[in-house]
């Protein structure tokens, strides 16, 4: 498995070892983790729920049901712009 598809470690994985927050794959969060990162970074609350309703309507996700941030960021550009949501 490349590095890119490997799953998020467990969050409290590096909270028992003292670590602190854990590292997070970008290409791989699960769904509570990639709401927990969108909102600190988007400046606006997503939720899982959120999520799972984009998910539910089509957004990728991968095998292990993880989002890939990239993947899920194109997506939303695709139904903004053929939603006729995209400035026209």
């Amino acid at each position: 498995m490349t590095p890119e598809h490997a799953p998020s470690p467990a969050p409290h994985a590096a909270n028992a070892a003292g670590q602190g927050m854990s590292r997070l794959n970008p290409a791989a969060l699960p769904v509570a983790d990639a709401a927990r990162v969108l909102t600190r970074l988007g400046g606006k609350p997503v939720s899982d729920a959120m999520l799972r309703a984009d998910i539910a309507a089509g957004a990728p996700v991968n095998s292990d049901g993880t989002l890939n941030l990239v993947h899920y960021a194109a997506w939303l550009v695709k139904e903004m712009t053929s939603g006729g949501g995209g400035g026209d």
